[in-house]
């Protein structure tokens, strides 16, 4: 395959990937700026590896389940499950609501694992269709713009398209670099990222961001949502010393950091991990009340 270039047949399955959608050859070419021929070719070497099948009725084409178990195989080999699953399913517990974990992927964030904390009534379930964060209207990708210099994080901003596709998402998602780069430094002056009705509409988060071991460059994000109805403005606020102290357990438990102690079991000094998770407990959050439309049970 060394003679093809690298770079575009991954661009192929990236296009492919977002929100696994089947795509005629002339599409996969126009959004890619490359000729028919030329896209063809790289779709039928992808073919032929098992990465990429053509229907045959359609004549479109879609990735193969391979991408996903890679991926699948990998995320179980972080670590990922193992430690942080049982603190992110204790802190939806805590706040009864929405908990996401995503972590810093070159120039992206990406979403890797979650917990429901709402039982009954109200329920928010995220309608975004990638598991790429959009940074600038989210407060996932506000808290972690907000550890960047400014110039840095313009940089991850634009590399990410700017903020062209803000009429996709919430009324309150900024629309201007301007306006995102107030929200960086407001952010960073309070120590946490908030979104209301910006992702999507009726809906609340808070995030913060988290930090290496060691202090340096933020590895990720961990986040609490909910319908607005319940967690207005003054309630995610009461929450975000429960999300600062969850991100600063998930920092001493970061498993890209411990894949090596993993392998027998272990962490620290000679306690296994659960049970340094077991015996690092979060202060309780109160429950909170109200009725909405978003999911209700």
């Amino acid at each position: 395959m060394a003679h093809i270039p690298a770079e575009r047949c991954l661009a192929i399955i990236e296009l492919l990937a977002d929100g696994a959608r089947d795509l005629p050859l002339g599409e996969i070419a126009e959004q890619l700026a490359l000729p028919k021929s030329g896209a063809h070719r790289l779709l039928a070497t992808l073919v032929d590896l098992g990465w990429v099948e053509k229907d045959p009725d359609t004549r479109f084409y879609r990735l193969t389940m391979r991408l996903a178990i890679l991926g699948q195989q990998h995320y179980v080999a972080t670590g990922l499950p193992d430690i942080c699953q049982p603190i992110l399913d204790r802190l939806a517990g805590e706040c009864r609501e929405f908990v996401r974990l995503a972590v810093v992927d070159g120039h992206s964030l990406v979403w890797v694992a979650h917990a429901q904390g709402a039982s009954a009534g109200l329920r928010y379930q995220p309608s975004l269709v990638s598991n790429t964060v959009p940074l600038f209207a989210t407060a996932s990708g506000k808290a972690w713009l907000a550890t960047l210099s400014t110039d840095e994080a313009m940089r991850i901003v634009m590399k990410n398209g700017g903020v062209k596709d803000a009429d996709r998402y919430g009324p309150n998602a900024v629309r201007s670099i301007e306006a995102l780069l107030r929200e960086i430094r407001a952010t960073a002056r309070r120590g946490y990222g908030l979104a209301l009705s910006e992702a999507e509409f009726g809906v609340t988060a808070v995030a913060a961001a988290i930090r290496a071991p060691d202090g340096g460059s933020a590895v990720g994000t961990v986040s609490i949502a909910g319908p607005g109805a319940r967690v207005t403005e003054k309630r995610a606020h009461e929450l975000a010393p429960l999300v600062l102290r969850t991100a600063q357990e998930l920092s001493s438990f970061w498993p890209l950091r411990a894949r090596r102690s993993l392998r027998d079991g272990r962490v620290r000094g000679d306690r296994p991990v659960r049970a340094q998770i077991r015996r690092s407990r979060l202060p309780h959050s109160e429950p909170s009340s109200g009725s909405g439309r978003l999911r209700s049970r």
